[in-house]
Formats: C-alpha cells, sequence, structure tokens
C-alpha cells in the first residue's frame, strides 16, 4: 500500500484523533468526514480498535504499512517494552527529529526537506526522511540552505521545543540530546493495543 498523500484534516477526523497534534483537525468538525459523519459512531470490535490504534500512529508519523511492521519487528527484538521502543525508533527518525527542532511545521513538511536535501547529519548530508538518528547526532541546516524561505518562516513560529532535542537559531543546527520518555510523547495513543494488533 502506497503511503497516503491526501488530506490530513479527512483522516484525523475519521479516526477521532488529531494526527497533527495540534487539535485544529477536530476543532470545527469533530466528527467523521462525509454526509453520514455526523451520525452516531459504530462500536467497533477488539479487534477494530486495535487496528484503529495502529492507523492512529502509522498515519501520525507518515508510514505505509510495510514500513510500519518492519519498524515493529525491529522494536520486538530490542530490549525493553516493545511498544515504547517502538515510539522510540519513530521518534529517532530524522523527520520527525527536523519537525520536532521547528524547521516545519508539519512532519509532511519536514519529509520534503530532508527529501530536497536541505538537512545534515554529523556535517553530511542526508536525505532518507527515514535515516535513524542516534542521542548526540547534530542535526543542522545545509549552508547552501541557510537562506531557505519556508525553514525560516517556520522558525519564526516560535515552537516550544521538546526536551530530548535542543536547537539554536542563530547557527541554524541542533542536537538530538536522548531518547524520548514515555511520559513526553502523545499520551492518546495505547501502543500496547498496537503490540496486540501485531501479535495476534
Amino acid at each position: 500500500m502506497a503511503r497516503y498523500t491526501g488530506p490530513a484534516y479527512k483522516k484525523s477526523r475519521r479516526l477521532n484523533f488529531s494526527t497533527l497534534e495540534n487539535g485544529k483537525e477536530l476543532a470545527r468538525r469533530p466528527y467523521a468526514p462525509g454526509m453520514h459523519g455526523n451520525d452516531r459512531r459504530k462500536k467497533l470490535s477488539e479487534y477494530g480498535v486495535q487496528l484503529q490504534e495502529k492507523q492512529k500512529l502509522r498515519i501520525m508519523y507518515g508510514l505505509n504499512e510495510k514500513q510500519f511492521h518492519r519498524l515493529f519487528d525491529h522494536a520486538a527484538k530490542m530490549k525493553g517494552v516493545t511498544g515504547e521502543n517502538m515510539l522510540k525508533l519513530l521518534e529517532s527518525r530524522l523527520d520527525n527529529i527536523v519537525y520536532r527542532m521547528g524547521l516545519a511545521n508539519t512532519r509532511r513538511g519536514a519529509r520534503q526537506i530532508v527529501n530536497h536535501g536541505h538537512i545534515t547529519v554529523n556535517n553530511h548530508k542526508v536525505d532518507i526522511p527515514s535515516f535513524s538518528c542516534k542521542p548526540g547526532d547534530v542535526i543542522a541546516v545545509k549552508e547552501t540552505s541557510l537562506d531557505h524561505a519556508g525553514i525560516k518562516a517556520h522558525l519564526e513560529a516560535n515552537v516550544t521545543l521538546p526536551a530530548y532535542v535542543t536547537f539554536d537559531k542563530n547557527k541554524m543546527s541542533g542536537t538530538y540530546v536522548r531518547y524520548p520518555e514515555r511520559s513526553e510523547l502523545n499520551q492518546e495513543i495505547n501502543e500496547s493495543l498496537i503490540v496486540e494488533f501485531y501479535n495476534r
């Protein structure tokens, strides 16, 4: 299945969950899309609840099904809690780190910035959004892209940085300090349901 590139708001309303993590999608229309979207939502089966939870996380980080399943398999082989490992791997993706640093206002925008070769990791250009960063990695805007209008506009928004990343607007570079704690990530996600979905 290809990556979804349609309206993000429609997916958020279908899942009744803000995949952009800002709540704007549900502020005006807190019901499912379509002509019957305002009707009462059907009660989901146990499988449906697990599937919906998986779709929330997959769409939020912009992965296709094959990528997401492969990431889950990787998390299952790591030490520790599989669900939390999965969230740490997702947060360590380069496109997500770029988003967390405030260089883009959505993960989809951050993916485009990385794809177009505007980002370096430890002084090496990386144009692969799924590149896995490690604590201590220095992520910066490439020297030739310092005047990129889109990046500068997003930095002016003064986004609050999470504690596990730093960013210096003057140097246009930051550091992935450490892996995030579970308490620092989206509390609406129940990762144990995703683990149950793949282990059924």
